[in-house]
């Protein structure tokens, strides 16, 4: 089975930590050159420097400011050609009830989330298309099967995500390109913890007892560490993929209460 990434570039958002961090070390290590991406240069110069291999490179910018983002982008394409692989990950937005969430909160996330995977996937598909090869992969959530109580604005902007990647994925597949959705489930990062700190406070429980309510839910008795979920994206992008197109991957322990 053939997952060597050699001669492959990829660009990953959200590098400086969590999920972006570890699939950014695992597309790497399968020896593709990653442009790692974030707002936070020192974060992602630290990850960049730890990637195995060679010619990997790290690029600060904003998700969220589209022009910029592109005006950012054009050089790293001018001076290393096409990039083959697209790995669109970013922060979700804060917890709570979608009634209380104002108006400016779902523009905020269709923007980092939506918008921006469609900006870069525009941006790389000639590139794609011109190899013969092209994998973009959205990590999303596993609330594109069940939304998740108190996670409105989250549960609401995924699943455009995840229909957008599926329309798309039609679209590209005659020019050797893929487009699916990764859904992590419980995966120990910065953002778990804070929402379970926000659900405790909630609940009127301590964060360890919500921890272990928590883990409770899934059947594989822990949660995920970032590098399991970045296991499902680089498998995503390597050749052995090549006939998997427009899908949804759970990486949940096997919490999500659907096939």
């Amino acid at each position: 089975m053939d997952i060597r990434l050699s001669g492959r570039s990829a660009l990953v958002c959200g590098a400086s930590k969590g999920i972006g961090a570890a699939s950014a070390r695992a597309l790497a290590g399968l020896g593709a050159r990653v442009v790692a991406l974030a707002r936070s240069a020192d974060a992602l110069r630290e990850v960049v420097a730890e990637l195995p291999g060679e010619g990997h490179q790290a690029l600060v910018a904003d998700l969220s400011q589209g022009d910029a983002l592109a005006a950012a982008l054009e050089p790293v394409l001018a001076a290393h050609g096409p990039l083959h692989i697209l790995v669109n990950n970013c922060g979700g937005p804060k917890g709570g009830p979608i009634v209380e969430a104002r108006e400016e909160e779902f523009l905020a996330a269709m923007q980092n989330h939506l918008l921006a995977a469609v900006r870069l996937s525009r941006l790389l598909l000639p590139g794609m298309r011109e190899a013969g090869y092209g994998r973009i992969i959205n990590i999303i959530s596993t609330s594109v099967k069940v939304p998740i109580p108190n996670l409105g604005v989250s549960n609401t902007t995924r699943a455009a995500v995840a229909n957008w990647a599926k329309t798309l994925s039609r679209e590209v597949a005659a020019d050797g390109v893929t487009v699916n959705n990764v859904l992590p489930g419980f995966t120990r990062t910065e953002r778990l913890l804070t929402l379970m700190a926000g659900a405790a406070k909630r609940l009127g429980q301590t964060p360890a007892e919500t921890e272990a309510a928590w883990m409770r839910s899934v059947p594989a008795g822990r949660f995920a560490r970032p590098a399991e979920v970045a296991a499902g994206v680089a498998f995503l992008a390597s050749p052995a993929a090549s006939y998997i197109n427009g899908i949804n991957l759970p990486v949940d322990g096997g919490r999500t209460g659907c096939l």
